[in-house]
């Protein structure tokens, strides 16, 4: 079994098991009073009370896009990945981006949306009309 593991740093670990557990439905492993794991869409994210990473100024240009730096997040199947984005839109959740479609017409057309947890960790999620395509060139 291959699981991705991240570590990464919240300020409040209820305010972490409210957005993580309850709004993106990431089922809560192992915690103690610094720090929770949930299951993130089959990965490992270990959330630890710290001094949050800060977004840089800089963004990177995908397919015209400019995306904030750094984010981390999943590539989901297409359904999931809509099923999600109405969830957060119902939800009233800001997006960085909204989700939108890029490389249309071409290898790795993908759904793609971006926004923050209420830490100011930029997320996103990902979704491969053709899931073959995923590290097409």
């Amino acid at each position: 079994m291959n699981v991705f593991h991240l570590a990464y740093t919240v300020t409040d670990l209820d305010s972490a098991i409210s957005f993580y557990g309850k709004l993106l439905g990431c089922q809560e492993g192992r915690s103690t009073e610094t720090w929770v794991d949930f299951d993130f869409f089959g990965n490992q994210l270990s959330l630890h009370i710290g001094e949050v990473v800060k977004r840089s100024k800089t963004t990177s240009n995908v397919d015209g896009i400019s995306v904030p730096m750094p984010h981390f997040g999943c590539v989901l199947d297409w359904e999931s990945f809509h099923d999600l984005a109405d969830k957060l839109k119902s939800a009233g959740v800001l997006f960085i981006i909204e989700p939108t479609i890029r490389y249309e017409g071409m290898p790795g057309k993908q759904a793609t949306m971006f926004f923050e947890d209420p830490f100011q960790n930029a997320l996103e999620f990902k979704a491969y009309q053709n899931p073959s395509e995923v590290f097409s060139k």
